[in-house]
Parts: structure tokens; sequence; C-alpha cells
């Protein structure tokens, strides 16, 4: 009697779970595709074996997705067999995403096929991502064919890393690119990027990560319908720098600590948020160009006389600087003299390991900054070391900020001992605003990234992970 029960009882769930199977089965195929296509490739080709309903069903997914690296060493084989007759099989007329991670073996793969696949079927988003580090060498190197500059008129998206662009006589065509990835991409001379760019009429994002091995000298971003900038360049890469023309920027981000050129050709009004990190000798045309932004991180190492006189921010809501140039003081100084809506002021170490010398000097100026008086309401100091330049300069700011709420300081000793003294002297300094609440914050705080966190990259992000 037991053991008829247990049979009685298994035979039931095999049956609720043949039957929680042929609801899904009878799903619509869009619904069913759509499911499947969250799904890496070698999982969807998995589901064949499930019912006749699904024998070719994995052949119609919109998505495509390879990774070599999950893999074990010695799979080279199998990993390209496997790609081979997916790509062969497959009969989507329009491939959503087609994507490729190989690792630094790069010869299990002939990219060429992959590329001819994604101008055959149409291919919206296109990644071709060779290891994921940043370096010069690669064990065998990944030249694109010419053919994707003219084939893939219906890309939206594309995302390439660590391969080689080669030379071709024909123009580049993007009609339909609106995202373009470049990471540690080799070119073929120096006049290939103004002409990839060219061919990219309604390009609204551009991501660079210049790494060693890069052969472009000046870099140069011509795009008018440009909307993202983030251009990164590795410190041992020797180049003439960057030239920017791009006027409908509204978000940039630029990290160039190599001492070469620096220009931006236009003004940018619709510039809301820019993250500025460079080591240049001129950087008058770089803040010229952003007086329209709100929100601001800036880091000049090598520029006394940064913008000038004249030039007001007065959309500037948020400030992070850099307290590692020796001229910060001066700069900080000029910004809050000419930043009159300022609301958020952080001061911090980006550069940790590079001592400022000659310590800068603080010449206390003969009149407040507006923005001290009427608007600015939270101040946070990272890496605070309590000199007698930086004590002078935060009861500056104490005293005479009106409307300050907090004023939070991040000390760079850990001794809980000369963290009390630093505490001290602040707290009985005066303070303008009754409402300030003064605090030692522990450990090191965590800087919100206004690039990262900007609509515009939230959208870009929100856009891949759809």
């Amino acid at each position: 009697m037991f053991f008829c029960c247990i049979r009685k009882k298994t035979l039931t769930i095999i049956k609720e779970e043949r039957d929680h199977m042929d609801r899904i089965s009878e799903l619509p195929d869009a619904l069913l595709l759509k499911i499947l296509s969250y799904l890496p490739t070698k999982k969807v080709v998995t589901t064949m074996v499930l019912s006749k309903r699904w024998k070719y069903l994995y052949t119609l997914v919109p998505t495509l997705e390879y990774d070599h690296t999950s893999y074990q060493d010695g799979e080279d084989r199998s990993f390209s067999r496997f790609v081979y007759c997916s790509l062969l099989l497959h009969e989507a007329p329009v491939l959503r995403v087609l994507s490729i991670v190989l690792g630094q073996n790069t010869g299990a793969i002939d990219i060429g096929v992959f590329v001819r696949t994604a101008i055959k079927r149409h291919a919206r988003h296109l990644m071709i991502e060779i290891d994921d580090t940043c370096s010069a060498e690669t064990i065998n190197p990944v030249m694109l064919p010419t053919s994707l500059y003219t084939g893939c008129t219906m890309l939206v998206s594309l995302w390439v890393n660590n391969v080689v662009l080669m030379d071709s006589s024909s123009t580049v065509s993007f009609p339909s690119l609106k995202t373009l990835f470049l990471k540690s991409v080799k070119y073929p001379n120096n006049e290939f990027v103004p002409k990839i760019l060219a061919g990219c009429p309604v390009l609204e994002n551009l991501f660079v990560d210049r790494c060693p091995g890069d052969n472009v000298n000046l870099f140069v971003v011509r795009v008018p319908s440009l909307k993202i900038l983030l251009l990164k360049k590795a410190s041992d890469i020797h180049s003439d720098g960057f030239l920017i023309d791009a006027p409908c920027l509204e978000l940039i981000g630029i990290i160039d600590n190599t001492k070469g050129f620096c220009g931006i050709e236009h003004n940018m009004p619709k510039i809301d948020a820019a993250n500025v990190c460079v080591t240049c000798n001129r950087t008058e045309q770089i803040l010229s160009s952003l007086t329209s932004l709100q929100q601001l991180r800036l880091c000049l190492m090598t520029s006394k006389d940064a913008y000038p006189e004249g030039i007001s921010f007065n959309r500037l809501v948020e400030l992070t600087l850099c307290t590692s140039a020796p001229e910060w003081l001066n700069l900080l100084m000029r910004l809050l003299k000419d930043s009159p809506r300022l609301r958020v002021l952080r001061l911090e170490q980006v550069h940790l390991d590079e001592a400022v010398n000659p310590r800068p000097s603080w010449n206390e100026p003969t009149h407040v900054p507006s923005c001290l008086l009427s608007s600015l309401e939270t101040f946070e100091w990272s890496q605070y070391e309590g000199r007698e330049e930086e004590i002078k300069v935060a009861k500056f700011i104490i005293r005479n900020s009106a409307c300050l709420k907090n004023a939070t300081f991040y000390p760079k000793s850990t001794d809980p001992t000369e963290k009390l003294e630093m505490l001290t002297e602040l707290s009985v300094s005066p303070r303008s605003s009754s409402i300030c609440q003064l605090d030692f914050g522990r450990g090191t705080p965590t800087v919100r990234n206004i690039i990262y966190d900007h609509r515009l990259m939230k959208r870009v992000r929100q856009t891949f992970h759809q």
C-alpha cells in the first residue's frame, strides 16, 4: 500500500511537470524567442531536445552570443565547431545582437565569417571583444575585414575591443550607427579615425579607451550629432593629444595625463556634465567650452591659468575638484567666484601618490564668493590632511557659507589622536549657517560618478540591457 502511494505521487509530479512544460510550449513563438534571447547561445541550443515544438525554435532566436572564455583550455576546436555550426543553422532574418568574446588565442575563429553573418543578417548590435585587458600584445591580432565598413548599414551599436582596423580605399558608411565603442584598437593611420567618424552621420555616443599599441598621434573627434563622449588614454601612450569638435555634446569625460595637446574647437551650449582629468600645458579651450554645464569633476595637473578672465559658470551646481595640483587653491577660488549657483562642493585627491611640491599658499580673498553667501549647501573634503593652507580654506568656507547644511571631512590620517585634533580645530571655527552640521566621516567616501549616473548614460545602458 505504501509503495503504491509513492508510485501514484511520483506519477502525479511527472504529469504536473509535463503539463507545466506543455503550457510553456503553448506560448506564441514571438514570446518564446524573446525569452530565449536572454540566454547564452550555448544554452539556447540545448532547448532543441525538449520536444518537437522546440526542435528548430533555437534557429530563429534574434540573439547570438559566444564566449570563448567560458570554455576550458584545449577546447578551442569544440568552441569553433559550435560557433560555425550554430551560425550555419541559424535562420533568423534579422539579428538583434551578435556578440563574440575571444581569449588571447584568437585563432579559434575566423572573424571574417562572423562579420559576414552580421552583414547578411542585418545585425543591429555587434560586439567583437578579444580578451578584456588593455594590453599592447595579442598572440594572434584580429584584423577586421573592410567589408564591415560598408556592409552593416542597419548597425545601431558597434563594440570592438583589442582589434586591428584595416585601411580601405572606399568610404566608411554606418548610416544607422548611434553608439561606437573603441577599446585598445590599432588604426591604419592618423586619418582613419576622422574617416570612420565621418561615416557615422547619426552617431550619438562615442566611447574610446586608448591603450598601449594605439598608433594615432592626434586623436580628432569631429561629430556634429554627438551627445556623449568618453575619451580615456593610458598614461604610457605617447601621442600629441586630442582635438574635439562636437557642439551638441551633453556629456563629456576626458582622462588624458600624457601632457599632449588639449583642444576643443567650439562652445558646447548643451553640455550638462563633465569629468575632466588632464595634464595639458594649456586648458583654456576646455573650460571655456563648458560654461553651460551643471556638474563638473575637474583635475588639472599642469595648468596655472585654467581659463580666461570673464568666463562664468552660471548653471554649475555641483563641483568636485582635485587637490593634487600645485595650483588647486587658485583654481578653487576662481571657480567659487565664477559659479554663483553652486550648491555642492567636493574636494578630493585623485593622484594620491603624487606629492604637491611646492605646497600652494593661501591668500584670503577680499570679497566672499556669492555662492557661499546664497547657495552652497554641501561641502565634503576627502583625504583631508589638516595642513595649514587646508585649515584656512576649510574655515573660510565654513565661516562664510550662509546656507551650508553639511560639512564633512574624511581625514587621510588613521590616527585617532590626529583626527580628534583636526575635528576640534574645525569645530571651534565660527559658522555663518546656524543649521550647519560638522562631521568627520569614516574611511574614504564613495565619489559619485557624475558620468555613469547621468540620465544619458542610464539610457545607453538600458538600451544594451534590452
